[in-house]
């Protein structure tokens, strides 16, 4: 028997292949009560119920506080009288407060240095430990070791450091080459970098163990063929590690902003926001207001605004990076 070639078969419209592809999918047109009915019979009630402490828990100790919160910024109150409700006064009293310009500038300052210093050195930190043929645990070890030393403890620690006689360490280290004494945490120039070194080192090794987590999902093949095809290891580092680590490092910019808005601790235990308020810090201000001044509806309205103001801004940066973490 010969090969006989069938008869050509003409496609069928386009309108009537649409048309026939929903009529085969007939649930996308189930109503509520059939969708509910079906969520009943997969088990709905039971998943429920499993996750029902979890949400009582969530809601009333994460949930209930800023709710409290947030109704605490509208109202004039000491905690032990009666509330007044006052409407947006709190709000229009923290921006007449002339400290306000200052902690927002200097928590800016903060920001923009923090970035500057602390975001890329966890990245070659990571690379340079990666590299280690030997002694990589111990790296990495050493790397994490500022971490778990305790804040306050490290904020003093280092405020002995930044001892501005010549007997401090850093003094001493520059007496040696003839500079200094220098006063670091005494001057209005100094005290904010001296600040974000600290603070950068303290925290320096979480971010170099997730970023070491993240290059062993990098494919080897690719340095391999980079290798043979003579790239050196600042362009495996730019055409591969990078790329490779951008979803990574696009999330911990933006938890890292988030948290350097939030500065605390190393200001107040260092400097209390001096000299001169030149440390003083959007949280600082916060804290003042509430455990200082008493004025706890004036405390709450600030801190409302500044979580409007980060979540504005988290808004933004994930909306102007969204491309760069799916082109990734």
């Amino acid at each position: 028997m010969g090969w006989v070639r069938r008869p050509d078969v003409p496609n069928p419209p386009i309108r009537s292949r649409r048309m026939s592809s929903l009529t085969r999918t007939p649930g996308r047109t189930r109503g509520p009560i059939a969708r509910v009915t079906s969520w009943w019979r997969n088990g709905g009630p039971a998943a429920l119920l499993f996750l029902l402490p979890l949400l009582i828990c969530f809601g009333y100790f994460a949930w209930w506080p800023i709710i409290q919160g947030l109704l605490l910024s509208f109202q004039d109150t000491n905690l032990v009288l009666e509330s007044t409700w006052v409407g947006l006064v709190n709000v229009e009293r923290v921006l007449a407060d002339p400290r306000l310009g200052t902690a927002v500038e200097n928590t800016t300052r903060f920001a923009l240095l923090s970035i500057l210093i602390g975001f890329p050195l966890p990245v070659l930190l990571a690379v340079a430990i990666s590299e280690l043929r030997r002694a990589r645990a111990l790296a990495g070890i050493l790397a994490y070791t500022p971490v778990i030393i305790p804040p306050v403890v490290s904020v003093l620690l280092w405020k002995i450091f930044y001892d501005p006689s010549s007997t401090g360490l850093f003094n001493d280290v520059l007496s040696r080459v003839g500079l200094g004494p220098v006063e670091w945490l005494q001057t209005t120039t100094t005290v904010i970098p001296a600040i974000v070194v600290q603070a950068t080192w303290s925290s320096i090794g979480t971010a170099t163990i997730i970023y070491l987590a993240a290059l062993t999902s990098v494919r080897a093949d690719l340095y391999e063929a980079a290798e043979l095809d003579g790239a050196r290891i600042f362009r495996r580092f730019w055409h591969i590690t990078l790329p490779q680590l951008r979803p990574v490092m696009l999330l911990l910019l933006l938890l890292q902003l988030i948290g350097v808005f939030q500065i605390f601790t190393e200001p107040f235990v260092m400097t209390g926001g001096g000299p001169a308020n030149a440390s003083l810090t959007v949280l600082m201000l916060i804290f003042n207001y509430a455990f200082i001044d008493g004025d706890y509806g004036k405390a709450a309205a600030l801190s409302l605004m500044l979580a409007v103001v980060l979540s504005a801004l988290s808004a933004v940066y994930l909306a102007a990076t969204r491309r760069w973490s799916q082109h990734s």
